[in-house]
């Protein structure tokens, strides 16, 4: 199960929402998989998980009981200062 947060949803590009659902979904079929994170980037970055969607986004998601929240998108810089704000 996919969720997202408002921030999340606010924080994707207009022009690259479709790129980026089929991110989030790639990433939830990968969760798990280790031979398969290659594939999507997946990455830990405790206590969240980080993906990429092309060469210039990221996005930022937690395991919650049965599902996976997405919490940001952004870029490299922008997903490093979302971290160092929520630590």
């Amino acid at each position: 199960r996919l969720l997202a947060t408002p921030r999340f949803l606010t924080s994707i590009p207009a022009h690259r929402r479709v790129e980026v659902l089929a991110t989030m979904r790639a990433a939830a079929t990968a969760y798990g998989q280790p031979h398969l994170h290659a594939g999507v980037g997946l990455r830990r970055i405790p206590p969240f998980m980080e993906c990429r969607c092309g060469l210039d986004l990221r996005l930022i998601f937690q395991r919650e009981r049965d599902a996976l929240v997405f919490h940001r998108c952004g870029t490299h810089d922008e997903i490093k200062s979302f971290l160092k704000n929520r630590r």
